[in-house]
């Protein structure tokens, strides 16, 4: 494991832990979102830790300049076409499986994904600039492609943990071992947008696309419409990255 991996990971966790720990304790009071509005800035800045340890752990090791840098690198927009179509259609193989097995509520207007792209910058799209920019491309350096999207699948899915016990948050009493198959779908897919263009703000649209889904189109819990998912996810990514092998379409 490179050092820029271990730095970035002890980051991570550590910021996380703090500030997660913070909402959690309060939270064991009967303290949530709804009604202490203060909670947001520990909640918050526990979500940012991967993009923060990103930035603190390029920097330490002289990966990148300055905070300038760092956000020419995240911020990367200059993607053709078909890339942009590759994201959006890894989006709706996320979606649609679960909506056809599982089922769904409505619940923001669709119309309503364009305020909430970007809203989730903030709320998870971010945290592409440290699980795609740093580690899939830091454990390939020592790994194949599909063990070090395995691990980096894991490592995310047990940052999730605690938010899994932390009252008033979206995650909150929902099935933890069901989130993490759909974690393993969305490793891949992510992972091979960053393989396909070596983008990492591709990375990030894709994740702000998801999440936009998820609030769109609320799927009722069923591991089965999960591990669906997961599989077509899975299968459509090596697709692409067939494809791009070929074809070399996506830059």
């Amino acid at each position: 494991m490179s050092k820029l991996t271990k730095d970035y990971l002890l980051y991570t966790f550590s910021i996380m832990i703090v500030f997660w720990g913070m909402y959690w304790l309060c939270s064991l009071k009967g303290m949530s979102l709804d009604s202490n509005y203060f909670l947001y800035i520990p909640y918050l800045l526990g979500g940012w830790s991967p993009t923060i340890a990103s930035f603190i752990s390029l920097k330490k090791n002289r990966e990148v300049k300055d905070f300038k840098d760092w956000l020419r690198n995240v911020f990367d927009v200059k993607h053709n076409i078909f890339s942009y179509m590759m994201v959006v259609m890894l989006g709706v193989a996320y979606i649609l499986p679960q909506c056809l097995i599982s089922g769904y509520e409505k619940g923001m207007p669709v119309y309503a994904i364009i305020v909430m792209i970007p809203m989730m910058l903030f709320m998870g799209g971010l945290e592409e600039a440290g699980w795609r920019y740093i580690l899939q491309p830091e454990l390939e350096k020592k790994c194949s492609y599909f063990i070090s999207t395995i691990i980096v699948s894991v490592i995310w899915w047990l940052w999730h943990f605690p938010l899994f016990y932390m009252q008033g948050i979206g995650q909150y009493g929902h099935n933890y071992f069901a989130f993490g198959i759909s974690i393993l779908g969305e490793s891949f897919a992510l992972a091979s947008i960053k393989k396909n263009t070596n983008s990492v703000w591709l990375c990030v649209l894709n994740h702000c696309i998801l999440n936009s889904l998820s609030g769109i189109y609320v799927v009722n819990d069923n591991i089965t419409g999960n591990i669906v998912a997961t599989v077509v996810l899975v299968a459509v990514s090596f697709v692409f990255i067939k494809i791009n092998k070929c074809k070399k379409i996506f830059n």
